[in-house]
């Protein structure tokens, strides 16, 4: 008797079980569907196609308002910015400068010798964006120039320890930087003709009394 009655509802059990799986087979599909709808919903939402530009711009308003006037008219002209290297010694006070720095957004800092434009060294270190939700691995152009002025200006020595070393044309071709070092040197050529004529009127008036 208990054995015919095991038989029945393992027969029952499995009549429900065949009937029942189209309809969770259908549950799941729609499951799935739905998520994948979220998914595509949070996508679609989440992508700006003018949040780069904007993100770039509040990024070039905080360089402007952190280096100073000559700093920013050379990234606004030029594109990158020099900083000038071992600006100070161990007790803060400057000392000759020797050497000196270009800043591109996204490529190696280059170290090279002003008086002759040799140069030196590649030091490639990056900067994430460690933003959320829309954190990448590229911070916006001006940001990352302002991290590595900020970085150099602030502990250059470590810096560029912790940087990995290349010798000149690993990635920048040393061509593009003996052009944009003649560049910067008309660009404050003609900054400083800019600045004498504007004060030559002043100069010019005479003195009171």
């Amino acid at each position: 008797m208990i054995v015919a009655l095991s038989a029945t509802a393992i027969v029952v059990l499995a009549l429900l079980w065949e009937i029942a799986m189209p309809w969770i087979d259908r549950r799941l599909e729609a499951r799935r569907a739905r998520r994948a709808a979220r998914r595509a919903g949070d996508a679609g939402a989440a992508y700006d196609p003018g949040r780069e530009r904007r993100a770039e711009q509040r990024a070039r308003e905080l360089l402007k308002s952190c280096v100073n006037e000559e700093e920013w008219a050379m990234y606004r002209d030029l594109g990158f910015l020099r900083v000038w290297g071992g600006q100070s010694d161990a007790d803060g006070e400057l000392r000759g400068v020797d050497y000196a720095y270009l800043i591109y957004p996204h490529k190696p800092i280059v170290a090279y010798l002003p008086q002759t434009g040799r140069l030196l060294n590649e030091y490639c270190v990056e900067f994430p964006d460690e933003t959320r939700p829309y954190g990448s691995p590229r911070l916006p152009d001006s940001d990352d120039v302002l991290a590595k002025w900020m970085a150099l200006r602030g502990d250059e020595r470590r810096i560029i320890s912790q940087a990995n070393l290349h010798l000149p044309g690993r990635q920048i071709d040393p061509r593009q930087i003996q052009r944009d070092l003649w560049r910067l040197s008309r660009w404050e050529r003609e900054r400083l003709a800019r600045a004498m004529r504007a004060d030559a009127p002043r100069l010019a008036e005479p003195a009171d009394g």
